[in-house]
């Protein structure tokens, strides 16, 4: 059976990789073009990229797919199936035309929840208590094609966005093998989305990561962890900026004002506007290194020190 594979970051690698460990005939895999990273902009591969290598696949960047050049290029492949998870760029129809069956697309939400670009962090930033993958037949749209079959995943209250990222990225690839299987038997009946339960996730922004101490302990909680590990939550501590990697909510109270720090032994620790105690796991202030609570301690006398939105 061949397949195109069509992915870019490393959500994409461990479906590639099972597909590659089933045998089937992955004649081409599409990825997009390698980009600048890191102080130096060295031009840097995507993992789909790498993991392709790796197994000795065809591999093929193009810039855009809407051209007669890259229609003609993966039409010559005939492809059964197109395969695309998280490739990052819209499928014209005339793409999704090419293969035998279908193509497919392996999205980290249960759809119609969380169409688009940063689907697992906006779960996470939400404060759900699930989420999952789902398998859809592709469209012009969005996120918008008829749904194939999900597989659901509980979201722990202290999960970050990168946590679940993971979780979901492995738990896709069973859910890939069966959807392709129980499609060419004709088990499945593909389902129309609802789209008076759709919501859109548009992509992230280092904007959205401040921290408004006006918020409830709960509600900053979620943003600490929907913005790891990017582009990470953070605040400004003596007017330098503090970067706030993972949290934990308490059921300690406290009558400080907003924002302030507390130090417990080795715990780190901030009052929230709703009376609600934060403790503060790994934080990095600017300039230094990643650290864990105790270390940061040692380091930063921080009692009554006030957190604010800006320095």
């Amino acid at each position: 059976m061949k397949i195109i594979y069509m992915g870019t970051p490393d959500f994409a690698v461990p479906c590639l990789e099972r597909l590659y460990k089933e045998n089937y005939d992955i004649v081409c895999v599409v990825t997009q073009t390698d980009k600048p990273k890191g102080r130096k902009l060295e031009m840097t591969p995507s993992d789909v990229k790498l993991k392709a290598l790796e197994y000795k696949l065809n591999v093929y960047q193009p810039v855009t797919l809407k051209n007669d050049e890259a229609y003609e290029y993966l039409k010559q492949f005939e492809p059964d199936f197109i395969i695309v998870a998280a490739y990052g760029k819209i499928l014209p129809k005339r793409i999704l035309d090419l293969p035998k069956y279908a193509c497919i697309n392996v999205h980290g939400s249960l759809l119609p929840k969380y169409r688009g670009a940063s689907p697992i962090q906006r779960s996470v930033l939400s404060g759900d208590s699930v989420t999952g993958v789902t398998t859809m037949l592709m469209s012009e749209g969005i996120d918008t094609g008829d749904i194939l079959l999900k597989k659901e995943y509980p979201i722990d209250i202290n999960e970050t966005s990168g946590e679940v990222f993971d979780a979901l990225a492995h738990l896709a690839p069973d859910l890939l093998i069966e959807t392709i299987e129980k499609f060419v038997k004709n088990e499945i009946v593909p389902e129309k989305q609802n789209e008076n339960g759709a919501t859109y996730a548009p992509m992230l922004t280092k904007d959205e990561a401040m921290i408004d101490w006006s918020r409830p302990s709960y509600e900053i909680h979620n943003l600490i962890r929907g913005m790891s590990p990017w582009p990470v939550a953070f605040t400004f501590f003596n007017g330098k900026k503090l970067k706030i990697f993972s949290s934990r909510l308490t059921d300690e109270k406290t009558t400080l004002a907003k924002g302030k720090l507390i130090s417990d032994k080795n715990r780190l620790k901030v009052s929230c506007s709703d009376g609600a105690v934060l403790e503060l796991l790994s934080v990095q202030l600017e300039g230094g290194k990643r650290l864990d609570a105790k270390q940061f301690l040692a380091g930063h006398a921080v009692d009554n020190v006030q957190l604010t939105i800006d320095n």
